[in-house]
């Protein structure tokens, strides 16, 4: 594996050279050459790639990726430039808009924000073909908790985003004493009207983020 740079080489290397995560390696090894994953191998840490350690002022729980064509591609929500808009981002733009007043982006590459210090982190990091949630059961759970309390302790003053069961469920390993932990109901169609919308993630995310002397994120896109 080519290095992630932006400091997490070090941090994860105990991570890549544990047992269950060679373990995770060897699964991966024979589900590439045999099924159709997602996103491409080469694709699969963009998350670390594109927002070094010490830039992390949010993170942005995901659970699978996306699992038809062209869409996955490392961070979560995100889908390539000139693919058609996931349910979910359509309404992640609407409550942007909502809050932020941004006119929805043409584009649902989400690839500035976490060049903006936002960590897009699925909870499972790849999927066969047409089959969500087929590789929740890998060991990618103990490798993105890992990297969750990791980044509860090695940081201060981070916004972590929750939205959803799965994602909520993570509020364990995320020291709330040095962090804010916002809460909601996942976007999706079948959820977003039982509380994400009029959450206000992205304006909180900031005031907290000013308040405590650091940058807000750039949400425009």
């Amino acid at each position: 594996m080519k290095p992630l740079g932006g400091g997490w080489d070090e941090v994860l290397s105990p991570l890549f050279n544990d047992e269950r995560y060679l373990k995770i390696r060897e699964f991966l090894k024979y589900e590439y050459s045999h099924h159709v994953i997602y996103p491409d191998m080469y694709d699969l840490y963009n998350c670390f790639r594109f927002t070094p350690l010490s830039e992390v002022r949010a993170v942005i729980l995901g659970q699978d990726p996306y699992h038809e064509p062209n869409q996955a591609h490392g961070l979560c929500f995100s889908v390539k430039k000139g693919v058609k808009i996931p349910p979910s981002l359509v309404n992640i733009y609407k409550e942007i808009g909502d809050d932020l007043g941004i006119t929805e982006p043409e584009s649902g590459d989400l690839t500035a924000w976490a060049k903006s210090g936002v960590l897009l982190l699925n909870t499972t990091l790849t999927v066969r073909e047409h089959l969500a949630n087929s590789h929740s059961k890998c060991g990618w759970a103990w490798f993105t908790d890992s990297v969750i309390k990791l980044i509860s302790d090695r940081t201060q003053n981070t916004v972590f985003i929750l939205w959803g069961g799965n994602a909520r469920s993570k509020t364990t390993l995320i020291d709330g004493n040095r962090h804010l932990i916002l809460q909601s109901a996942h976007p999706s169609p079948l959820s977003a009207y039982n509380g994400f919308f009029g959450s206000k993630p992205f304006s909180k995310t900031n005031e907290y983020l000013t308040t405590h002397g650091k940058p807000p994120i750039n949400w425009q896109l």
